[in-house]
């Protein structure tokens, strides 16, 4: 009886080591699948190197990974795949380590020809699970000629000042009374905080604040057409640094931008102690029915 008893403990206690074990493995497992802020960052460095090198198999690919280009469904490895012949000095990353989206503003080249890439990559378990992209050619008769890809977009990796650090949910609010100012034509009706050294940055130039090169420079002073139809999407939050990307539909403004065109573009903003600090946006003039196609990472508060 003493013996059978012993063994009895011996194999619970068997048992239970086993348990932990497997918990600890488990939990590992779950750590591992998980990207970090570096993981996330390395996989914008190796997609920007897949695509500059033709060859997206290169990429820890997840089953049935899903691309849109411009908003359209497309075979991975085609479109500017075949068409980039390198990447310019410009990049600028958004790193959602909550909702594991990796992001960029990345500068390429076409021959001679500069391509502004918005590129998102939907992550799970390491790996790419989507990839979102909005392609901007720069020709010599476009509007914007840019000025500012040689240098990173002033004020945007800032660290965040103590105390000033927002929530995630505070963060997309501050953000969205930039939309809601399109919306009615007013930043200053729209109640959007914008701080004193504010600036935005479109396509490469600086199109409000210092640097703008106008009287009207002011982010305030600026005369803003009426957007009534604006739609937007949240597309990742870099809680670490303080910013949010948005996806914006400007909806319908006339002939604005091209008789049946909206812009469309991903908006970055850098916000810290209740107020946007700088402004990063790359855009595209896009048939004015473009839809997201991709689920906002957040909920759009009403």
């Amino acid at each position: 009886m003493f013996q059978t008893s012993r063994a009895l403990v011996a194999k619970i206690a068997a048992l239970s080591m086993s348990s932990v074990l497997l918990l600890g493995l488990s939990q590992a497992h779950a750590s591992a699948a998980k990207c970090d802020r570096t993981c996330l960052g390395d996989l914008i460095t190796q997609y920007v190197d897949a695509v500059v090198a033709h060859d997206h198999t290169r990429l820890p690919l997840a089953q049935n990974v899903r691309y849109t280009e411009d908003s359209k469904f497309a075979k991975l490895g085609e479109g500017i795949w075949q068409s980039i012949t390198g990447k310019g000095t410009f990049r600028q990353d958004y790193l959602d380590t909550r909702k594991q989206i990796a992001a960029t503003h990345v500068h390429l080249l076409e021959g001679t020809t500069n391509v502004l890439y918005s590129v998102l990559l939907h992550v799970k378990d390491r790996q790419i699970a989507g990839i979102e992209t909005l392609v901007q050619r720069v020709t010599p008769e476009s509007r914007f000629q840019p000025t500012e890809l040689g240098k990173p977009i002033r004020g945007m990796n800032d660290p965040i000042p103590p105390k000033k650090r927002q929530s995630r949910e505070s963060l997309i609010r501050t953000a969205l009374t930039y939309t809601e100012g399109l919306r009615i034509g007013n930043f200053t009706d729209a109640g959007t905080p914008f701080a004193p050294e504010a600036y935005r940055v479109e396509n490469g130039v600086i199109t409000a604040g210092e640097g703008c090169g106008r009287d009207d420079c002011g982010l305030y002073a600026q005369n803003i057409i009426v957007h009534p139809g604006i739609i937007a999407s949240v597309a990742a939050v870099d809680e670490e640094n303080g910013v949010v990307l948005l996806w914006m539909n400007f909806g319908h403004t006339g002939s604005q931008y091209g008789e049946g065109n909206s812009l469309v573009t991903f908006e970055a903003f850098k916000i810290w102690g209740g107020q946007i600090h700088a402004i990063n946006a790359f855009f595209r003039g896009l048939p004015i029915s473009t839809a997201r196609f991709w689920p906002s990472a957040d909920p759009i508060p009403k």
